[in-house]
């Protein structure tokens, strides 16, 4: 039986990298559109409430593992990833959970 995939998302910035960037990438993600796939998308930056903490965080809701598939494979998705993640982050953790 399957189960609605939970992809999250967490990750640290480069020094020097702005709000405004990182929220430029977080509405990307938001905005991504996968052919056939339902996505529930949630975003934030970091309310800087500990020390520590990372600086964004995405989860993504799917409704399966095939589903989760499709979406991580996407060409849309990956474009966001190499050109807008990739030249700001200094990390990033996944992690995909059945709910």
């Amino acid at each position: 039986m399957s189960a609605v995939i939970r992809n999250v998302v967490v990750g640290t910035v480069k020094d020097g990298v702005t709000t405004e960037q990182i929220e430029e990438a977080l509405a990307a993600i938001r905005g991504m559109q996968v052919p056939g796939v339902e996505l529930d998308v949630h975003t934030g930056v970091d309310l800087g409430l500990r020390e520590g903490n990372a600086n964004f965080a995405i989860t993504v809701d799917v409704a399966d593992e095939e589903a989760y598939k499709v979406y991580d494979a996407d060409d849309e998705h990956n474009r966001i990833r190499r050109e807008l993640f990739a030249p700001i982050a200094a990390s990033i953790q996944r992690i995909q959970i059945r709910l």
